[in-house]
């Protein structure tokens, strides 16, 4: 059995949208899919239920269309389980201060992040790895 790899990180130029990466990121045994409003969009949401995956992506309102209210509670349930995922990225910017990339190169600036990345999920869990 191949092993799984506990997170996929992609790291694209900033003129390539978010929503490209996206099905570079779902593996096969994923059973379900969460992101922000970057991630949108109708054609993946529909493949992806079609597979038996669940749409965790936010929804957006159409032009000149707000959400509706049960799409607002909707949001609003998918967000709190995203926020866990996003401590990584709050302890990337405010603890270790990173805010613009340092290097020339998508490759030097990808090791950088996935090193930060690593630090950062280790940083959340010091208190758990002191104490074994």
């Amino acid at each position: 059995m191949p092993r799984k790899e506990p997170f996929i990180l992609k790291i694209t130029t900033a003129k390539d949208h978010d929503v490209t990466a996206l099905p570079n990121l779902v593996r096969e045994d994923d059973r379900a899919v969460f992101g922000d409003k970057g991630y949108f969009s109708d054609k993946l949401k529909r493949e992806a239920r079609g597979n038996g995956v669940y749409w965790g992506v936010l929804e957006k309102g159409k032009r000149g269309k707000g959400l509706s209210s049960s799409q607002k509670k909707r949001n609003r349930k998918h967000a709190s389980i995203r926020a866990k995922v996003e401590h990584v990225f709050r302890v990337i910017k405010c603890q270790f201060g990173y805010t613009k990339t340092r290097y020339r190169g998508l490759e030097k600036n990808a090791v950088q992040i996935y090193s930060l990345v690593a630090l950062g999920n280790l940083y959340q869990f010091r208190h758990q790895l002191a104490n074994t």
